[in-house]
């Protein structure tokens, strides 16, 4: 096992890493911007390095140069910023520090993501149907040519990275140029790449994700699967585990084919295949996610292994020790994701002071985070601030759970989604389990608020009502009528 890692990320996530490195005795080494230098995961490793400066969580040599320096045995770069930058793992890879991933030959493979889509229908597996190449912002003539092609609507995708920035759906041809823009700007500043390309929209279908582990000595195992289907601003917010609407038979089978892609493409260590399943229920292989995502702990908690654990035991070289009938999936999991951002205005983000910070408890209820009361939000970073999980035996009793933690989270100073996210899990298509794709696209706001909702809104009422009477009717507070409060005031004689 390594005796050293550095955690080459920051917030929930670099916590997360930080805690799993110590459970297993190893000593985890932190970095930080200016802007992060009171954050949590710097007050909990082992030991933190200061960066040069805002952009550097984003620079791999930067990156290099600490871990080179500081002498760890290896790097956990998490999700986003540099954990898909094949570059990175390899130069890595050439100085002998072990990256906790995939590799950089499999992630140049499925970086490409046409010709990931590619290979796997050569092997007769059912995909998407992508554009014949990606474009450059600046080829409207051949983009639109194309678009014209797969036909309306289509979804715009960023082809680097993975991590939902640059997508968008366009319904009509007017629309297709404006996005293009916006996506292109969006895969720039987020991958440093600014090529898009096109796929076939699937309207009213799933979008399922299927979590897989792979060792150093063959072994490749599912971890169920789970529903992102319910997406704002490019983003999943909330995920189930196990994905509610599909069958026994069709839930088997789209672990099947996971299984198929990850032995095709060598997946080491942690990745998620990911599917759309349409209206008939036959699923279409989109795209790998080559490491650990956001909504990592519903799987875990359905399944009780701790991923991030798994993820170091995979790259120090040990065998996974346990085969796929032994992974038991128990019950459902929902995750929640809490950004700092304002739904109401376009989700501007919301950078600032948190003056206060509750988290929910109780049984089965996990909330991954960097926050606390006093923390600043950066202006320069994501806007993801905490993870809820939460666990039941069945889907009522989970979702009754979720609509508790929910209630219990409280932040103030910063704005965030907790009001959006409360408004979701009462939607009738989400409750009852029969949502899809599009009801994302739906505005969820304009309809009437949850029940739970009333006693705050009625609070909100009254205290509006007292002050507008206040101010309409002023008066003097008895204490100030009292013979103390007048002999206070008198002058000496």
């Amino acid at each position: 096992m390594f005796k050293k890692v550095l955690v080459a990320n920051r917030g929930e996530i670099a916590v997360r890493i930080v805690r799993a490195c110590r459970d297993l005795g190893i000593a985890a080494v932190a970095v930080y911007e200016p802007d992060d230098i009171g954050a949590l995961h710097v007050r909990l490793a082992n030991e933190a390095h200061a960066l040069s400066g805002p952009g550097s969580y984003r620079n791999p040599d930067e990156m290099l140069a600490v871990a080179r320096r500081v002498g760890v045995d290896a790097v956990h770069p998490g999700y986003g910023l540099i954990s898909e930058h094949p570059g990175f793992v390899r130069a890595c890879e050439d100085v002998g520090v072990v990256v906790i991933g995939p590799g950089s030959a499999v992630l140049e493979q499925v970086r490409n993501k046409i010709g990931a889509v590619a290979q796997t229908r050569a092997v007769g597996i059912a995909t998407t149907y992508p554009s014949s190449r990606a474009f450059a912002p600046d080829e409207g003539a051949a983009m639109l040519v194309e678009a014209e092609a797969i036909g309306f609507p289509l979804v715009v995708k960023a082809h680097a990275g993975g991590h939902g920035r640059g997508t968008h759906i366009v319904r009509d041809r007017e629309s297709l140029m404006p996005v293009v823009i916006r996506s292109s700007g969006a895969a720039q500043a987020f991958y440093g790449d600014a090529h898009i390309y096109l796929e076939a929209a699937m309207t009213a279908s799933r979008y399922i994700e299927v979590p897989v582990l792979g060792d150093n000595y063959g072994t490749i195992i599912h971890l169920g699967e789970r529903d992102g289907s319910i997406q704002r601003n490019t983003r999943k917010v909330i995920g189930e585990s196990p994905a509610p609407g599909i069958s026994q038979t069709q839930r088997e089978q789209i672990w099947q084919t996971a299984l198929q892609i990850a032995r095709l493409f060598g997946i080491r260590g942690a990745a998620t295949i990911e599917f759309v399943v349409d209206d008939t229920g036959q699923h279409y292989f989109t795209e790998i996610k080559p490491r650990i995502q956001v909504e990592h702990l519903a799987t875990e908690m359905i399944t009780r292994i701790d991923l991030v654990r798994e993820q170091l035991r995979i790259a120090a070289g040990e065998p996974l020790g346990y085969a796929q009938e032994q992974v038991r999936l128990s019950g459902v999991a929902m995750f929640c994701r809490i950004n700092a951002e304002d739904p109401w205005h376009g989700y501007l983000p919301s950078p600032g002071h948190i003056t206060s910070f509750r988290i929910p408890g109780g049984p089965n209820v996990r909330v991954d985070t960097y926050a606390y009361s006093g923390a600043n939000v950066p202006v320069h970073y994501d806007s993801l601030l905490a993870k809820l999980g939460v666990w039941g035996a069945t889907r009522e009793e989970c979702l009754n759970r979720v609509h508790r933690a929910l209630q219990e989270f409280q932040i103030s100073g910063v704005r965030t989604n907790l009001g959006l996210l409360r408004l979701i899990v009462n939607d009738p298509e989400f409750v009852a389990g029969t949502y899809t794709t599009e009801s994302s696209q739906r505005p969820l706001m304009d309809g009437p608020p949850p029940d739970d909702n009333l006693g705050d809104l009625a609070a909100v009422v009254a205290l509006a009502f007292l002050s507008r009477i206040q101010s309409a009717n002023p008066s003097t507070p008895p204490a100030f009528t009292s013979g103390w409060y007048r002999d206070s005031r008198k002058l000496p004689s």
